[in-house]
């Protein structure tokens, strides 16, 4: 008894070290003026203390908690002038399979010839699809869930770091600091607000499970939050404090990744992960260029659907941004489905062809 609450103790220490770096490092980057500094700071700083081997744990007990409150958050963004774009989504949307596969193709052969992975590995290594699915999908395989877990990980810091950079620095989309999103105070939800948005986060995750949803946790709550915002059953999001502290704990939970993995382990992979992302951000940008040249889609909003960054990651990073969630998110969504469908037949077909 006293072992498991000795254990609970250094858990609980460690995680509250790693929720310590996290905000020191998101008011740190709000100072400097950091894009997206909320997911950012945390972010890079806790893959630093996790390089470093400082004693940090991920916030598991927060997470359940705070993916809901995004998907609500997030569907806050669905309005009525949703349904005028969907004819656009639909081209959007037949342009994303040979993004895929031009986008895993050259990640695929960059880990299989720069990088020397075996071809299990550098195969689920190069899919743009969810980390939990790819790595599972890949060791199932026999391909080396470390190196698959780590490429995805950097992929993931390294296309939010990218995106927010480029439209920070770039576009000049600023959020959460100076000349960024409006602020939503605590006392601006009357408790209708509060009681609609709350059932929306619980029952959505129910009805997640109950679809058998991708990320059921997100899209649950976010399409009852969605439904809710577009019926005007309530007007606001959030307030923009729930938003910060979802932002805290997903850059944190980002950084934490890194646990376990020696300086030379993260610098080889984040290397190889440098450039199979730029690659896959410069196909995107081509693709998106695409789309806004055969839609009303600005390339802004397109090349953020087109990021192969997570579904939850590049949703916050629309809202965050000021962006149209819901083409951000479904294209997302969209593209996930079709990889973790397509992934595991191509690798077997590729896998009779040779």
């Amino acid at each position: 008894m006293s072992s498991d609450a000795t254990l609970f103790q250094t858990t609980s220490a460690r995680t509250a070290l790693a929720l310590l770096i996290g905000i020191g490092s998101g008011v740190f980057a709000y100072l400097i003026g950091m894009p997206l500094p909320w997911m950012l700071g945390p972010m890079i700083g806790n893959t630093i203390a996790a390089i470093l081997h400082a004693p940090i744990a991920p916030p598991a007990r927060l997470r359940p908690i705070v993916i809901p409150v995004i998907g609500v958050m997030l569907g806050s963004g669905i309005t009525p002038e949703v349904l005028d774009a969907i004819g656009d989504w639909a081209i959007s949307f037949l342009v994303l399979p040979p993004f895929l596969i031009v986008a895993a193709g050259a990640s695929f052969l960059f880990y299989r010839l720069i990088g020397k992975y075996d071809p299990v590995t550098a195969y689920f290594s190069a899919m743009p699809g969810g980390l939990n699915e790819m790595l599972i999908l890949g060791a199932e395989q026999g391909g080396d869930e470390k190196r698959i877990a780590l490429a995805h990980a950097s992929r993931i810091l390294l296309v939010i770091g990218f995106v927010a950079l480029f439209f920070g620095l770039v576009l000049g989309v600023t959020s959460g600091g100076r000349g960024g999103a409006v602020w939503v105070g605590l006392w601006e939800l009357d408790l209708t607000d509060y009681a609609v948005l709350a059932a929306c986060a619980v029952a959505g995750v129910y009805l997640g499970k109950v679809l058998r949803l991708p990320a059921a946790a997100v899209l649950g709550p976010m399409l009852l939050s969605g439904i809710a915002h577009f019926f005007h059953i309530v007007d606001v999001p959030p307030p923009t404090v729930l938003v910060i502290a979802a932002q805290v704990v997903m850059g944190t939970v980002i950084g934490c990744r890194f646990i376990g993995a020696s300086v030379r382990e993260v610098g080889h992979d984040l290397f190889l992960g440098f450039f199979s992302t730029v690659g896959m951000l410069i196909t995107g940008v081509g693709f998106a260029a695409v789309v806004a040249a055969l839609t009303d889609t600005e390339l802004s909003q397109a090349f953020l659907a087109y990021s192969p960054g997570g579904l939850t990651e590049m949703s916050l990073l629309a809202f965050a941004m000021g962006g149209d969630i819901a083409y951000v998110s479904l294209t997302h969504i969209v593209r996930i489905v079709i990889v973790i469908f397509s992934a595991p037949l191509v690798f077997r077909w590729l896998g009779r062809g040779g």
